[in-house]
């Protein structure tokens, strides 16, 4: 080659392969200026602590302007439109201050992995719900009813209201609570104080539930309010 090139004179070709220009590694994209809005930053914030109570993990993505930057939001104070659930698609209200307060609405999503529970089994209306009805699973609340279980304890003593199909999520409305004591039934009472307990006894003023709060006569003919702990026991708190 060395040869040939001293013939034909490569120099201006040796030269161009020598002199080309490297490859320039690609420059990072800017980043989203959404990313430090102010707006975005007061919505997520809001929107971890409205979901901070739920059972599971909450994941939020606030959803950018469409047209891109919007007006300057000064003091930003996101809020609830009334009745609005913390999850799934939701439109959060965002109260701006300065010399003209004004309103905007950020489109936002939320979803909450969590524990439900679902029938094991097909329940007829008025069956005792027990641990062996329940089965545990995991996914969205916000592709779930607002009245979904998620915790077992909210089933104690509790009986389907109607007929339940099988794998069908369980929800509040779908149990009611079964009667723990009866109108003139005899119970004992317990006043519990933070150093004391006094039992006494009374006669309860109409049907209750477990953790429901009943009417009940004591023998000095005072009636009073206790919480119905079981069938037998109501629980006056001082």
């Amino acid at each position: 080659m060395l040869a040939l090139c001293a013939t034909l004179s490569c120099t201006g070709a040796l030269a161009g392969t020598a002199t080309s220009p490297a490859a320039q590694p690609s420059q990072p994209s800017a980043p989203s200026p959404f990313t430090d809005d102010p707006v975005r930053v007061a919505v997520e914030q809001f929107l971890l602590r409205e979901t901070a109570g739920l059972p599971g993990k909450a994941s939020i993505q606030v959803v950018p302007p469409s047209g891109g930057r919007a007006r300057e939001c000064v003091s930003p104070q996101p809020f609830l439109p009334g009745g609005a659930a913390a999850w799934g698609r939701v439109s959060v209200g965002v109260r701006c201050g300065g010399e003209r307060p004004w309103t905007r609405y950020v489109q936002a999503r939320v979803s909450v992995v969590a524990d439900y529970y679902v029938a094991a089994h097909a329940l007829a209306p008025g069956q005792p719900i027990g641990p062996a009805d329940l089965e545990q699973r995991q996914g969205d609340l916000a592709g779930l009813p607002r009245a979904v279980v998620t915790d077992p304890a909210q089933l104690q003593g509790a009986v389907t209201a109607n007929r339940i199909a099988a794998g069908s999520p369980l929800r509040m409305d779908m149990v009611r609570k079964a009667i723990a004591v009866k109108q003139g039934q005899m119970v004992a009472v317990t006043i519990e104080g933070e150093a004391f307990q006094i039992r006494s006894e009374g006669k309860i003023l109409a049907d209750a539930a477990p953790g429901n709060t009943v009417q009940v006569r004591l023998k000095s003919g005072q009636v009073v309010n206790g919480l119905v702990r079981d069938a037998d026991t109501v629980v006056l708190q001082q």
